[in-house]
């Protein structure tokens, strides 16, 4: 009995499988820029876990000074009875820093404050009682010298903030025309006290005879 015969091969059955090409590797840049895709891609907006208040607190140290300052104007006290300010030809320009001292027949008013009565006969100054260490003989005046100490320290601050010199502050006095001397020499004295290393009298400008 004859064999099968075997079938014929196809045409080109004895070719060779044709070779697999390989893809060639990425380069560095190429990596790198995939990677860069890859990591904005993925990234989280980071937490913000602290506050940064540099710039605010300049704005408010700024905001403070033009506060301050508008605050320690001073300005011309009204004329009444219980003060009538001296007159004088002197034609220079009054002092508009400082703390304002009102001194009349009745208190001693600092910041518009009413810190101490004058008694009626002030030729011996305030009363003892007042003063620190209780005798009327004392030229330190106890609540003046607390209010006035208020205020300096506040204007150490602003002259600070400013660059000024810390070492001193103005007083403007602003006193009856008939206030005795020896009251006047006590609110010197209490002011020199506290670091006032200046004093401007404030005086209403009269006519030259």
């Amino acid at each position: 009995m004859p064999e099968n015969p075997t079938p014929p091969a196809g045409p080109g059955a004895n070719d060779a499988a044709p070779p697999v090409q390989r893809q060639k590797p990425a380069g560095m840049a190429t990596y790198k820029r995939k990677l860069r895709t890859a990591m904005r891609k993925n990234a989280v907006e980071p937490e913000i876990n602290f506050l940064n208040i540099t710039a605010m607190m300049d704005m408010m140290t700024i905001i403070l000074v033009f506060l301050l300052k508008s605050m320690s104007s001073s300005t011309s006290p009204p004329q009444s009875s219980d003060l009538m300010m001296p007159k004088s030809v002197v034609t220079t320009e009054a002092a508009q820093e400082g703390l304002a001292i009102l001194v009349s027949k009745s208190h001693i008013v600092v910041d518009d404050n009413p810190v101490c009565p004058v008694p009626p006969d002030a030729t011996h100054g305030v009363e003892g009682k007042y003063k620190k260490s209780g005798g009327t003989n004392d030229l330190y005046i106890v609540p003046l010298a607390n209010a006035a100490q208020s205020w300096r320290d506040r204007d150490i601050q602003i002259r600070a903030a400013m660059g000024k010199d810390t070492s001193g502050s103005d007083a403007i006095i602003v006193a009856d025309s008939n206030t005795p001397f020896r009251l006047l020499t006590e609110v010197i004295f209490t002011l020199g006290q506290t670091s006032f290393a200046k004093f401007h009298l404030m005086v209403m400008q009269g006519n030259k005879k």
